[in-house]
């Protein structure tokens, strides 16, 4: 399962340079829930897809995930990170940590819930 979780975010920071937010949201449970700093949760992979398409049109170019740790239970397991947003420039934008409980959907697992927060002082 670490694999499969290490994979996913292998195909998410791939997929998220691409531009391409409709594949990083088939990473996504079909009801996922997307806990973005400074907004209210974003509920559905049809929502999530048209937030990170945002992301995107803001000038976030890339995605560094760093797992620090995973826990299993059963079908879910809990990710641990930190993770750096970078522009086309390759301008730190910011940087935080982030929790994802991952869900065996069907035999792939997948993003259920993320939440990410900054680690930069407020302005």
């Amino acid at each position: 399962m670490s694999k499969e979780i290490s994979d996913g975010n292998a195909r998410f920071m791939a997929e998220f340079a691409q531009g391409n937010a409709a594949a990083v949201g088939e990473l996504y449970t079909e009801n996922a829930r997307l806990m973005a700093p400074n907004r209210d949760a974003i509920s559905g992979r049809e929502h999530i897809v048209a937030a990170l398409q945002g992301f995107m049109n803001m000038g976030i170019a890339s995605i560094k995930l760093d797992t620090v740790e995973v826990e299993a239970h059963g079908d879910t397991a809990i990710e641990e990170g930190r993770y750096t947003l970078k522009t086309a420039d390759g301008q730190t934008a910011d940087v935080g940590k982030y929790i994802v409980i991952w869900k065996d959907d069907g035999g792939t697992w997948k993003l259920h819930k993320d939440i990410f927060n900054s680690s930069q002082p407020a302005e």
